[in-house]
């Protein structure tokens, strides 16, 4: 068997779908792995993939003239997703690429995406549904703040690569705003300029303590909401457990109002 070790970013793991197609070796006899393995198999061959935005991009044009959009963006969404490797499911790496092979041979391979039967598939319908929950979470329990400068700043840790959609969503809501969300997991910042579009860049030497400096307006009106916040509970009502199921806890520390509780 031979295993190649793919980064885990869409890129890479396009590029290791292109290499694996390119050695020739033979699909059965070829798996493709998310980062370093916990424990090497014997009698396999780890093979490291260098991630190369030209392999990549030839086996994103393939998708696209064979297969159609959609089945990109399905690829894409899974891609984004955090589980990776799992002892008891397919590798996400690995479902990616038989998910591609697989449509790659049928007449109509925009379709295979329906075939939940097929191990592959419903791995990549299981990680695009982790995707798609948290930016759904996020949509819902993302908070901006006003800074000094008048720019809306925002702040999420997500377990997945989900900026590029939250971003896109506010950019369609907040066309006329600039507007800043920094993603602090990946150390990446989505920045939008108003009736423009958004850019992703890297934040890994962001100054976080100038994005704490808040207008005097947005101070005022924290007061206000925190104080709505604490006065429209009913005390008889406050059920805590509850609340971390309709919100869970790991978001509470970017909200204005529940991180006082974290």
């Amino acid at each position: 068997m031979y295993i190649f070790i793919c980064e885990n970013s869409l890129e890479g793991i396009l590029t290791g779908v292109y290499d694996a197609c390119a050695s020739r070796l033979g699909h059965r006899n070829i798996r493709l792995m998310t980062g370093e393995p916990a424990n090497y198999e014997l009698f396999s061959e780890y093979r490291t993939v260098v991630p190369s935005f030209e392999k990549s991009r030839k086996v994103v044009d393939t998708i696209l003239t064979r297969l159609d959009y959609n089945f990109y963006e399905t690829i894409y969404q899974a891609a984004m997703s955090a589980q990776m490797h799992d002892v008891k499911k397919m590798d996400k790496a690995d479902a990616i690429y038989e998910t591609i092979l697989l449509a790659l041979s049928c007449e109509n391979g925009q379709k295979v995406l329906l075939s939940l039967g097929e191990p592959c598939v419903y791995r990549i319908f299981e990680l695009c549904r982790n995707t798609n929950r948290e930016v759904g979470h996020h949509l819902e329990f993302l908070r901006f703040r006003e800074l000094k400068d008048g720019v809306l700043f925002a702040v999420i840790h997500p377990k997945n690569y989900v900026l590029p959609y939250v971003a896109e969503h506010f950019t369609d809501r907040l066309p006329q705003e600039n507007f800043i969300i920094h993603d602090a997991t990946h150390k990446v910042a989505a920045v939008h300029r108003a009736s423009g579009r958004f850019i992703l860049t890297d934040a890994s030497d962001l100054n976080l303590e100038k994005t704490k400096e808040y207008s005097p307006e947005e101070e005022e009106y924290s007061k206000l909401w925190i104080s709505f916040f604490d006065h429209i509970a009913v005390e008889a009502r406050i059920n805590p457990s509850l609340q971390m199921q309709l919100m869970p806890k790991r978001y509470w520390g970017d909200t204005p109002e529940l991180s006082r509780f974290v």
